[in-house]
């Protein structure tokens, strides 16, 4: 009865690992895969588990020059380390799909090189000439390589297409756009291609104005002021900038390009209302001679002047008419008492009140040659009026740079063509033109147009129902719409700041 139970038990566990080794999947047969694509007879000797003995060692070893290591590692081992992008993708040379697209990577204002094209042209070369490889031993490590490339190439050149070289939020001090970066799960989707030409073909950025600065590149253009490689650089940045998904895809919004001084309002997709404005002012007034200072060495102050204008996304919420002025401390200090000191009317000549511990004192009271930037302890707003630096109206949107659209009562200021002048807010040329664009015609714009208009009264808040979106946005390049490409300089130094961070990924 032992010897039965013993026959019996012996009998299961066979059966169970009988079982085991059948579900176990079947590793591919390599060799064969590349001979009947290469017609190489040396793949024909391909010892299969020697290759995956080499694979996994190079997996190792290689993995810190990789994009991504550990989505890659867990993308082979889950697959029991099988070559997927030789074995799927070898036959019918779809393999090559991918050199095509990355020679072509210039297009885009990027070198080939960024994705592993001057390591991997050689490797497919040899894989697919008939007589590329000599041995087996020869083949072993160039099978391996060619596979780990592939996947991180593919890695890489799907990232840079969908989402740009760089994260504009790590290199920009003052960036508050929210922007999608590619993370482990879309990496591993991306290596789970089944149609590579189909998936290479999905992920071409597709917007036309995009598509616009690519013919510029193409067509070698020399902008005014700027030599054709200066041209080039700036469109390559812009092309970059419009990789980045942060783009706008609302029905409706306002948007600000800084280098422009310009603002547009957007209605279904099409500019309604176009205008000047004022921006934050920047570092120093020479432009066009720093745009030839990109390959200078050692450290650059990169640092943002304290006045420079945002980039940012929010929606404007509130309208605000007959606006007080709360002065920002840093003017305070730097302007306001020093002009009071010089002046004894300047407060009183500009309507500006004075508080000490939030109770409003007599600015005559004051002997102002005894306050300095370091001990100055009182707050300044200035009432509605003519001299209100506000103007007649502002538009507010939350934001952490206190930063917001306003009118202003210096309108000759919009007939200068350098306009970055501001303390860090955007002046609008057409204050009440903008109010009708966000709340449209009726009640609340009649309101809003008989007190701009009025006599100067209290502050009024409107509320807005359907809150617009702005983008307080910075490009240098783009084509109009008459198909003409328009540059503008660096204000704030972006395109340098950028530049520095791509200068390796760029096209020659």
């Amino acid at each position: 009865m032992l010897k039965r139970n013993i026959l019996f038990l012996l009998l299961a566990i066979f059966t169970a690992l009988f079982s085991f080794s059948s579900c176990k999947k079947s590793k591919s047969d390599i060799g064969a895969v590349l001979f009947k694509e290469s017609r190489n007879k040396v793949f024909k000797k391909i010892d299969s588990a020697k290759y995956y003995q080499v694979f996994r060692q190079m997996l190792t070893d290689s993995a810190a020059n990789f994009r991504s290591p550990e989505v890659i590692k867990s993308f082979y081992k889950a697959r029991d380390y099988e070559p997927y992008f030789i074995v799927n993708f070898f036959p019918d040379e779809k393999l090559e799909t991918l050199l095509t697209y990355y020679q072509k990577a210039p297009e885009h204002g990027l070198s080939p090189d960024l994705f592993d094209y001057s390591e991997l042209k050689p490797l497919l070369d040899k894989l697919y000439d008939k007589k590329g490889i000599k041995t087996s031993e020869e083949a072993y490590p160039i099978i391996a390589y060619a596979e780990l490339l592939s996947a991180n190439s593919l890695i890489k050149y799907t990232n840079a297409m969908k989402f740009g070289t760089v994260n504009p939020r790590q290199i920009f001090a003052r960036y508050y756009v929210k922007t999608a970066r590619p993370d482990s799960a879309s990496m591993a989707k991306t290596l789970e291609v089944t149609d590579l030409q189909a998936h290479l073909d999905s992920i071409q950025p597709k917007n036309s104005d995009y598509k616009k600065l690519q013919q510029a590149l193409k067509q070698g253009i020399e902008y005014p002021g700027l030599s054709r490689e200066e041209t080039a650089r700036v469109i390559k940045l812009n092309l970059e900038r419009m990789r980045w998904q942060n783009k706008k895809d609302d029905k409706r919004y306002i948007w600000v390009n800084i280098p422009d001084y310009s603002l547009t309002y957007f209605e279904n997709g099409k500019p309604a209302l176009r205008m000047k404005v004022i921006v934050g002012e920047a570092k120093e007034p020479r432009y066009y001679e720093k745009l030839r200072e990109y390959n200078v060495t050692g450290d650059i102050d990169d640092r943002p002047f304290n006045h420079e204008t945002p980039i940012l996304r929010s929606e404007i919420n509130t309208i605000v008419v007959n606006p007080i002025w709360n002065i920002p401390k840093s003017i305070a200090q730097s302007e306001i008492a020093v002009k009071a000191a010089e002046d004894p009317y300047f407060l009183s000549n500009n309507n500006i009140l004075v508080y000490y511990e939030g109770e409003e004192v007599d600015p005559y009271t004051i002997d102002w040659s005894q306050v300095s930037r370091e001990n100055i302890k009182f707050d300044f707003k200035q009432a509605p009026g003519k001299q209100n630096a506000l103007g007649k109206i502002k538009f507010l949107f939350p934001n952490s740079s206190s930063v917001y659209l306003h009118d202003t009562p210096a309108k000759q200021a919009f007939n200068l063509e350098k306009r970055a002048l501001s303390h860090g807010c955007v002046r609008v040329e057409k204050p009440l033109e903008l109010a009708r664009a966000i709340v449209g015609s009726g009640k609340q714009y009649d309101r809003i147009a008989a007190e701009f208009n009025g006599e100067v009264k209290q502050p009024d808040n409107f509320s807005i129902k359907d809150e617009v979106p702005v983008y307080l946005d910075y490009q240098t390049c783009w084509v109009d719409e008459k198909g003409n490409i328009q540059i503008r300089p660096d204000v704030y130094f972006l395109d340098r700041i950028l530049y520095r961070k791509m200068a390796d990924f760029l096209s020659k």
